[in-house]
């Protein structure tokens, strides 16, 4: 079926629907877009939808880039629409669907549209494309982790939480407490059926370890673009089902410097051309593959932190005993190391990456991760020793603060031969934008300190 008749089958099914909601990702994940009535939804499926290319690169404020806009006059690119994507809004007011759309170009040739290179769904296509290439499917999945917080905040700009179980407060979020889930099951639930309403595979929900801290976790898929579509509807649905409740529900990495941070942890193995796992080996170790991936993983890691931890508040997050790695090492069943191999069913093998926050654009994470993996299996690196009990380190080996992961990102090779050039550039200049704008303050500890 062709995507017009996908839409046209759509439109049938839903008579009421008045306006689609267009979605595009920047580097930030938040999503961009415009409000497009029914009568206009066609022509974001014949290429006459453009948006300025300009809206990818924005920053956490939604402020571009100067240079780039001095540059190319801020020129438009093709809007391409995902049919698969299509989907009611269960939340608005109105009737209402959504739909991700893709930034796309006119090739040099002009005879044929193109991917925009730094489209961060077009960058993890890209890197499933060189997996196709090799016979090889990644299968995905990711668990994301959130605070729901009261919409208003105390006198000095501080978020206040909304558990209201005594002990969650002082000591911790009464982790994995039914109790604790009961007291926000109206709004648990509504997430559930938006979700499931909308195709999100969701699996788990449970309470986390910091207060009014969440976690949900998705079903695995064998489609990394549609896992990382899945994960990023989830999370606006997320936040439009608190504000449905009077709360607000944020990713951001560290909201309390004494509480733990909010992660997003994610899980991936391989499938070769007739459906069988590749990280299978003859026992629970694994094959030879998977010890190929883990060391490609680990040595791109530092060089891939600014878009695992792309903000200030991202490395408040990354500090000893915080449940956050700060070393490049792994282990089976290890939560304490950056990558975990779990224990369970052998045919189910697979690693977890436990490094990106819940702040991070999730297209540009899976694509790093499963770059760095593929790094590792195209040179066949060799694992260093797992490590057993816990990961303790003296010192960290990954940039543990935004200009040094700035830096490693700035001269990777690696992140310019597997997510692209263009991309590196832009990200960096994006990034190093949002860094001076935090420079530039004087805060209120400053003041507290020194006036």
């Amino acid at each position: 079926m062709s995507p017009i008749e996908q839409l046209n089958q759509f439109l049938e099914q839903h008579p009421d629907v008045e306006v689609f909601e267009v979605i595009l990702h920047d580097f930030a994940g938040n999503h961009r877009g415009k409000w497009v009535p029914r009568e206009q939804i066609k022509k974001v499926f014949g290429g006459e939808f453009k948006m300025p290319k300009s809206v990818i690169p924005l920053d956490s404020w939604g402020r571009d880039i100067p240079d780039l806009i001095e540059a190319t006059g801020d020129c438009d690119g093709i809007c391409l629409a995902d049919p698969a994507t299509l989907a009611l809004v269960p939340w608005a007011d109105r009737p209402t669907a959504q739909l991700i759309i893709q930034m796309s170009e006119a090739s040099h040739s002009e005879q044929e549209i193109v991917p925009y290179s730094a489209d961060p769904r077009a960058i993890l296509q890209s890197v499933v494309a060189r997996y196709t290439q090799l016979g090889l499917t990644p299968v995905v999945a990711s668990e994301l982790e959130f605070h729901l917080l009261q919409e208003q905040r105390d006198d000095s700009g501080q978020p206040l939480h909304t558990q209201s179980t005594e002990l969650a407060l002082p000591l911790g979020g009464d982790c994995y407490s039914l109790d604790a889930m009961r007291e926000v099951a109206p709004i648990m639930d509504e997430i559930d059926a938006v979700a499931r309403a909308q195709g999100i595979p969701v699996d788990t929900l449970i309470t986390e370890c910091g207060a009014s801290q969440y976690e949900i976790n998705l079903h695995h898929q064998a489609d990394a673009v549609s896992a990382c579509d899945n994960g990023s509807l989830l999370r606006r649905a997320i936040r439009a089902v608190a504000r449905r409740h009077q709360q607000l529900a944020t990713f951001m990495a560290k909201p309390f410097a004494e509480e733990v941070g909010n992660g997003m942890h994610i899980h991936f193995s391989l499938l070769d051309k007739a459906g069988n796992n590749v990280f299978i080996g003859d026992d629970q170790r694994g094959s030879t593959t998977l010890h190929h991936a883990v060391p490609g993983c680990l040595a791109t890691m530092g060089e891939a932190m600014a878009i695992f931890a792309p903000n200030i508040n991202s490395y408040r997050r990354l500090a000893p005993g915080s449940f956050a790695p700060i070393a490049a090492n792994w282990g089976y069943e290890n939560r304490t190391t950056a990558l975990r191999i779990p224990a369970g069913d052998a045919s189910a093998i697979r690693i977890e990456h436990r490094l990106p926050g819940a702040d991070a654009n999730v297209y540009l994470v899976v694509a790093a991760i499963l770059a760095g993996a593929l790094y590792g299996i195209e040179n066949k690196l060799e694992p260093t020793p797992a490590v057993e009990g816990e990961a303790q380190v003296e010192q960290p080996d990954l940039p543990t603060n935004w200009d040094a992961a700035l830096a490693a990102f700035e001269r990777s090779e690696f992140i310019k031969r597997y997510l692209g050039e263009d991309f590196a550039e832009l990200y960096a200049s994006c990034k190093r934008g949002e860094k001076s704008e935090f420079d530039r303050r004087v805060t209120r500890l400053e003041y507290d300190a020194y006036l």
